[in-house]
C-alpha cells in the first residue's frame, strides 16, 4: 500500500507542477520545467512535516532516481540508426570539441577551486569538485545514477549535494540561457529568434493545441501479438539486462584484478547507468545486423525516457536533505558561480573563435546541456532556431553521439569520482587541465582549417 501512495504522491506533485507552470506567468517566462516546480513543492512540503506524517507518501523516493536514470540511458540511443561516422564528424568535429571543453573544464575548475581554496578553508572533501560536472553537465539523472557510488565510497552526503547543484544548474541555466538570448538578439548575433511575447497563450503554457498535437512515436508491433509500448519497454529491459551482465562481469574481473587496480575501487564502484546505455547501443546494433531495427521506433523511446526522466526528477528534487546542503551551503554556492562563470565565458567569448557558422545558436545548445540535461540545450536552441534554418541542430544531434558515452554521465563521469577519492584532486585536476589545452589545440587547428577552406 505505501507503494501505490508513494506513486500517486509524486503524480500529484508533477500535476501541481503543471498547473502551477500554467497559471503563473513567471514561471513560463522562466521556462522551469513541471518536475522542478513539483519536486520543489514536494521539498517545501516535507520541511514544513516536522512531525513526519507524510512518511507513507515517501516511501521509496529515495531509490526511485537511481532505478529510473538507467531506464534513461538505456533507451538513449535504441531506436536511433547510426549514421556513417565521416560525415558525423564532419560536421560535429567543432560540436564536440566546445562540448568536451565545457565538460572538462568544469573538472577543472571545480577541483582546481576546491582543492586550492574550499578544501583548507571550508575542510570539504576532495571530490566535492566533481559535483560541478555531475550535477552542471551530468544533471539529477546522474547524481541518481551514482548514488551507490557516493554510498560505497562513504559519501553519502555526496547525493543531497548533488542533487542541489543539479538543481541550481537546472534553474540557472534556463534563466541565465534566456538572458544571454536576448543580448545576442540586442547585438545582432541572431536573426531567426522567437520571443515569449511571440508565444500563443497555450505555448506559455506549455500545451499543444488540439489540431497540432504531435504523435508520440510510431508503433512498430501489431496489439494483437503485444502491445507497442510494451514491447519498447520490454527492450528496454533487456539493454539494462545487458549493462547489468556487464556490471557484474566487471565485479569478477575486481576479484582477479592487481592490487593497485582493485584498490582504485573503479571496477566495483562503477555504476550501472552508462552500462545500460552500452546495453542499448549492442541492442540496436544487433537488431540493425539481423534487419530487425524497423521494430524499434526511437519517438517511443524518448516518450519513455521522458517519462522516466520527469519522475526522476520531481522525486529526486522533493528528497533533498536540506540540513546537508545548509551545512554546506557557502563552498557549494561558490563552485556553482565558478562553474556558471566558465560556462558563460566560454560561450560569449571562446565559441566565436570555434565555429565559423551560427555560432551562436550552436554554443547556447550547449550552454543549456552543460548546466542541466539535453532538453535544456534543446529548449534554448529551439528558441534561437525554431525552424531549425542553422546547422545548429544536426551538428548538436550529431554531437551527442560521440559525447554521451564519455561525459555528463559517461564513462569519464563514472571514473572520475572513485579516482578522486582513490588518488586524491590533484593527479585528476592535472590530467583535466591538460585535456582542456589538447582541445583548445584542436579548436584551434579545426579553425585554422575551416578558414583555409
Amino acid at each position: 500500500m505505501d507503494a501505490i501512495i508513494s506513486f500517486c504522491g509524486l503524480c500529484t506533485l508533477l500535476v501541481i507542477g503543471k498547473a502551477l507552470r500554467t497559471a503563473i506567468p513567471l514561471l513560463q517566462r522562466l521556462y522551469l520545467p513541471s518536475s522542478v516546480i513539483g519536486g520543489l513543492v514536494g521539498l517545501l512540503i516535507l520541511q514544513l512535516d516536522k512531525n513526519n506524517v507524510l512518511c507513507h507518501w515517501t516511501t521509496g523516493w529515495n531509490e526511485i532516481p537511481g532505478f529510473l536514470i538507467n531506464v534513461v540511458f538505456a533507451a538513449l540511443f535504441l531506436g536511433m540508426t547510426t549514421p556513417n561516422l565521416k560525415r558525423v564528424w564532419g560536421l560535429a568535429a567543432p560540436q564536440f570539441c566546445f562540448g568536451q571543453l565545457l565538460a572538462w573544464g568544469q573538472y577543472a575548475v571545480g577541483l582546481g577551486i576546491v582543492g586550492f581554496f574550499l578544501l583548507p578553508l571550508f575542510g570539504v572533501p576532495a571530490a566535492f569538485g566533481n559535483l560541478l560536472e555531475i550535477g552542471f553537465e551530468g544533471g539529477h539523472g546522474t547524481v541518481a545514477g551514482l548514488s551507490q557510488t557516493f554510498d560505497q565510497l562513504g559519501w553519502a552526503t555526496g547525493k543531497d549535494l548533488g542533487f542541489t547543484m543539479a538543481t541550481i544548474g537546472m534553474i540557472l541555466g534556463i534563466t541565465l540561457g534566456m538572458a544571454m538570448i536576448n543580448f545576442a538578439a540586442r547585438r545582432g548575433y541572431i536573426g531567426n529568434i522567437r520571443n515569449f511575447k511571440d508565444l500563443s497563450k497555450l505555448e506559455r503554457r506549455g500545451i499543444y493545441r488540439a489540431d497540432a498535437q504531435p504523435p508520440a512515436g510510431k508503433q512498430t508491433i501489431f496489439s494483437d501479438s503485444i502491445d507497442s509500448l510494451a514491447w519498447h519497454i520490454a527492450m528496454i529491459g533487456l539493454a539494462v539486462l545487458i549493462g547489468y551482465a556487464i556490471k557484474s562481469g566487471l565485479g569478477a574481473l575486481d576479484k582477479i584484478a592487481p592490487e593497485w587496480l582493485h584498490n582504485l575501487k573503479v571496477l566495483t564502484s562503477f555504476p550501472l547507468f552508462p552500462l545500460c546505455m552500452i546495453g542499448g547501443l549492442i541492442l540496436q546494433n544487433t537488431a540493425e545486423r539481423v534487419h530487425l531495427e524497423t521494430l524499434i521506433d526511437h519517438g517511443q523511446m524518448q516518450r519513455i525516457s521522458g517519462a522516466a526522466l520527469d519522475f526522476l526528477v520531481v522525486s529526486a528534487v522533493a528528497s533533498i536533505r536540506i540540513d546537508v546542503v545548509t551545512s554546506y551551503w557557502q563552498p557549494l554556492l561558490i563552485l556553482a558561480l565558478c562553474g556558471t562563470l566558465w560556462n558563460v565565458t566560454m560561450v560569449l567569448f571562446i565559441a566565436p573563435k570555434i565555429f565559423k557558422e551560427a555560432w551562436f545558436e550552436r554554443s547556447i545548445a550547449e550552454f543549456g546541456q552543460s548546466m542541466g540535461v539535453t532538453a535544456t540545450g534543446l529548449l534554448l536552441l529551439r528558441t534561437v532556431d525554431p525552424e531549425s534554418k542553422t546547422v545548429a541542430s544536426q551538428a548538436f544531434g550529431y554531437k551527442q553521439l560521440l559525447h554521451e558515452p564519455f561525459m555528463g554521465g559517461g564513462l569519464i563521469t563514472s571514473l572520475a569520482l572513485p579516482l578522486v577519492f582513490s588518488s586524491g584532486w590533484l593527479p585528476f585536476w592535472l590530467f583535466s587541465v591538460i585535456i582542456v589545452l589538447m582541445l583548445s589545440f584542436f579548436a584551434w587547428r579545426i579553425t585554422k582549417a575551416k578558414s583555409m577552406d
